[in-house]
């Protein structure tokens, strides 16, 4: 019987793929190979030929190359990697007898161990070597990735070691000793604190000692920062034995009753982020910076990458090897939280690239109650590493070594091939989803073996005994001198008066302030030159010469040429210009979403496509000689991912502007979670600033539900505390001087900036040179067309329903009526509201009107806030949908919102 009758479908396309990917590019394999590839070609030619008869050796000789390959591809089934459960069963197994050899072959020596690096070999040696390799305490899955020189790469690191070889005495008693502290401090405060939640580490310890190897291995190969997001489980471990937080400051955290007064809030302890700089073994700095993180599990994925990408690019000049992003993940959030697949996505993207994130998962094989089996229809967890082919290792939570070992190879691939690398550590959970749980309710079985089963600090306490590398008695001090620190540790504790809650990247925010309620309503000089601003728009509207473009470029370049001859400037010449006197001053400009170097309407532009190519040519990295750098992305179709990452990426640059732009305002909702966790409520939690802006489209223009609501009381129903500000700008002129302000004043609070859309190309809608240089944001713009005197209703509203009012007034000839816009909803400019009535003191009606149903918009707002201005409101009816759906009903509704606004002016003419 000949090789390919005994080898299973799957296998040979497997063989098949990579043999195709070596036809493409021979030299992009190594000698051992091109060997096999050989005979794969000469196995292929002789069975479709009917060959082989009477070749019995060359026919074994092949038949070992697939039992290699299926060791390769299939091992990780059939590994030793869970502590505590039985491994689930599946077939066909790796039996020799399914490869066509037989027992007898056991003692031949066969040429076929050259392929791992052992040369000619005893079957059975082959196969121990494998099973060493694939199918002990480290199961591997990489075959399915497409460049040879890769798995080449990772199949002679993991075949030409042993991992008991990796470590000197010395080295296991340094592992101990993070064993030591991660056991430890869990039973400490499992005994102090008595039924307080803390998520517990315990069953997962060998994760301290895991990043303690990804820290040193990282500093060695040139890391000199790792930015690190994880949910709860095990934070408070990795603060106090990682991050080196004082352990008196997480005592404290269980009893403590008071902040000091910069946090109003506050949040649970194990929520709490941390930044330090530590001393790797061999002397050399490493910064860490462990991300605030709310209770929804992988939340913080997409800011640590973003975050990660920033200092790429602002401290490190692009180089990604000095930088890693690490993000730890539970089995059961890493297989069903969509966010993960987002940011996944976003790994190999250009404008989303960090050069590969280590991601651990501390597989406890159950969710809050719910057991693996019903948490995912996939075979592991981390398959979702697939989409981006990238090589994932399971590994025994009990064997610190394997796990070790696995770590530095990983960190290792890292550095070469800037492309993530997943470590599955299978483990489990002591207790239950929190200590004041009972897991036996729903895992009798599982919780029955976990409760006999000793912790990774004593099993591997037992192995370093049996190798006499300690003894019992040192073993036993060490533990109980642990115990004696933490004792003394929990009596510091008690001289703290109140909790203090350290700010998040302090050396970047020391020159701002936490949002004095002042700075809101200050009028910012903001405005530039006029010749400068003539300059700038010069660059703006040029495209290189030689190269060709499609001709509606050249007539969009000729139109805004003529709108600064014209002195009339519309919406996006006015936004570019902000964009361009900003990069021009040295404030770094990004903008990110869905099809924003156009704009979702076309009114961007702010990149040309060649002609003759893909390449695109932005004016706006070629405004001035030593100008801040320019970059705008179109997204992938991600708003929760992509806003996480823009989160991120503006927190560690307080000084640049970072924007993301919705498709359509109403699509913010689908990162509520980025909104509602970050946005609104991290300062009073952790005491965050950052200056994210969200642009959201948005105005009812008969588009339909769907793309005319971008929720505005949601926004302003959690505004509060100056935690943002929620700004519905009308004119080019003030959308130029708010994104100026943004970055002039000393706050750094996010911004969401409902932008227009059919206003864009309004022809009301235009500004001056004179008032982009002169002029300065308006919180309020009043109405400079009827006398104060003359005034008899004054209307307030927000947005481009101005418009329709303006121009509703002008066709009734209406001279009562004074129109006044809220351009700040939030914090709501009071004091100037106020004036303004003092100054229509002779009107007897007063008007809010808005597009939004009754229920939405700004007036549920306005109507809590201003309480004491007898206002009567013009609007939609209540509703629990935004708008309709068809243009006649939008005309109609619109139409009775202006009826209600100017019925009694109608009534007075009549």
């Amino acid at each position: 019987m000949d090789t390919f009758s005994q080898v299973g479908n799957q296998e040979i396309a497997a063989v098949e793929e990579l043999y195709q990917d070596y036809l493409k590019d021979p030299e992009s394999v190594d000698e051992s190979w091109k060997n096999f590839f050989k005979g794969f070609e000469l196995a292929r030619t002789n069975y479709s030929s009917g060959k082989f008869q009477g070749s019995d050796q060359i026919d074994k000789e092949f038949a070992i190359l697939n039992l290699i390959h299926g060791y390769r591809q299939r091992g990780h089934l059939f590994t030793k990697t869970n502590p505590v459960r039985s491994r689930r069963t599946y077939s066909p197994t790796l039996a020799i007898e399914n490869f066509g050899l037989e027992q007898s072959d056991l003692e031949k020596v066969f040429q076929a161990g050259n392929n791992i690096g052992i040369g000619p070999a005893k079957l059975k040696d082959i196969i121990a070597h494998l099973e060493a390799t694939y199918c002990d305490a480290i199961g591997v899955e990489y075959v399915f990735m497409r460049h040879p020189e890769v798995i080449t790469w990772l199949q002679k690191k993991m075949e030409s070691s042993k991992n008991s070889q990796e470590f000197t005495p010395e080295m296991k008693k340094h592992i101990f000793y993070h064993l030591k502290l991660a056991v430890g401090f869990e039973s400490f405060i499992h005994k102090k604190f008595v039924g307080q939640k803390r998520f517990s580490l315990e069953g997962a310890e060998a994760l301290i000692p895991a990043l303690d190897a990804v820290i040193e291995q990282g500093a060695e190969l040139g890391i000199k920062e790792f930015i690190v997001g994880m949910a709860h489980r095990g934070r408070l471990n990795i603060l106090a034995n990682i991050m080196n937080k004082p352990y008196e400051y997480i005592f404290k955290e269980f009893y403590g009753t008071e902040y000091e007064e910069d946090i109003s809030l506050g949040d649970v302890k194990y929520h709490l982020g941390f930044e330090n700089e530590v001393t790797s073994d061999y002397g050399k700095k490493v910064k860490l910076s462990l991300m605030p993180n709310p209770s929804h599990l992988e939340a913080v994925a997409p800011l640590v990458e973003g975050m990660a990408r920033s200092r790429i690019n602002s401290l490190y000049d692009g180089d990604y090897d000095k930088l890693a992003p690490i993000v730890i993940h539970g089995d059961a959030a890493i297989a069903a939280q969509g966010v993960v697949y987002e940011v996944i996505q976003m790994s190999q993207l250009k404008g989303y690239k960090t050069g590969g994130t280590i991601h651990l998962v501390i597989n406890n094989q159950v969710g809050f109650t719910t057991n693996y089996l019903d948490a995912r229809s996939s075979t592991y967890c981390t398959d979702v590493a697939k989409v981006t082919r990238s090589p994932v290792f399971h590994v025994n939570g009990d064997d610190v070594e394997a796990l070790i070992y696995t770590i530095k190879l990983a960190m290792e691939f890292r550095q070469k091939f800037n492309t993530d690398v997943f470590i599955d550590i299978l483990c489990y959970r002591k207790y239950g989803h929190n200590e004041g749980d009972e897991p036996r309710f729903t895992q009798p079985q599982l919780y029955k073996a976990i409760s006999a089963h000793k912790n990774p600090r004593d099993i591997y306490a037992e192995k370093l005994i049996e190798q006499g590398i300690m003894t019992a008695r040192d073993v036993k001090d060490e533990i109980k001198g642990f115990d004696q620190l933490m004792s003394d540790k929990y009596k510091e504790s008690e001289k703290i008066e109140k909790l203090k809650i350290k700010q998040f990247l302090v050396n970047e925010y020391k020159e701002f302030d936490h949002a004095p309620k002042k700075e809101f309503f200050e009028a910012i000089p903001t405005g530039v030159g006029r010749e400068k601003l003539v300059e700038l728009a010069g660059k703006i509207n040029s495209v290189p010469e030689g190269r060709k473009f499609f001709n509606k470029v050249n007539r969009i370049l000729a139109d805004r040429r003529q709108m600064i001859r014209d002195n009339r400037l519309d919406w996006g010449m006015a936004e570019l210009l902000a964009y361009g006197t900003l990069v021009a001053e040295g404030h770094p400009v990004r903008i990110s979403g869905q099809d924003c170097e156009r704009g979702t309407f076309a009114h961007r532009h702010a990149a040309f496509v060649f002609e003759d190519g893909d390449d695109k040519y932005f004016p706006l990295k070629h405004v001035a000689e030593k100008q801040a750098p320019f970059h705008i992305y179109n997204s992938l179709l991600s708003e929760y991912g992509v806003m996480g990452f823009e989160y991120g990426y503006a927190l560690a640059q307080p000084n640049a502007l970072t924007v993301w732009e919705a498709q359509f305002g109403d699509f913010s909702n689908v990162a509520q979670v980025i909104i509602d966790q970050y946005i609104t409520s991290a300062h009073e939690k952790w005491g965050l600033m950052n200056n994210l802006v969200l642009y959201l489209p948005h105005g009812y223009e008969g588009q339909g539900p769907e793309h005319s609501s971008a929720r505005i009381e949601r926004f302003l129903a959690q505004a509060a505390s100056n935690n943002m500000q929620i700004v519905v700008p009308t004119t080019p002129d003030n959308m130029f001087h708010l994104l100026r302000r943004h970055l002039k004043w000393q706050v750094r609070v996010p911004l969401i900036i409902f932008t227009p859309k059919s206003l864009l190309r309004h022809p009301m809608v235009s500004c001056t040179l004179e008032e982009l240089s002169k002029g300065h944001f308006q919180p309020v713009i009043d109405d400079h067309r009827p006398k104060a005197e003359n005034v008899k209703q004054v209307v307030f509203t927000s947005g481009r329903l101005y418009y329709d009012l303006a121009k509703k007034r002008v066709d009734m000839g209406d001279e009562s009526t004074a129109i006044v816009r809220v351009e700040q909803l939030y914090p709501l400019p009071v004091d100037q509201i106020e004036s303004l009535l003092k100054k229509y003191d002779k009107a007897d009606r007063i008007i809010w009107a808005q597009d939004e149903p009754a229920n939405m918009g700004a007036w549920p707002f306005i109507n809590r806030k201003l309480s004491h201005i007898p206002f009567e409101v013009a609007s939609r009816s209540e509703s629990g949908s935004p708008a309709g759906g068809l243009m006649k009903q939008h005309n109609l509704r619109l139409n009775k919102i202006l009826e209600q606004v100017f019925r009694e002016q109608e009534l007075a003419k009549a």
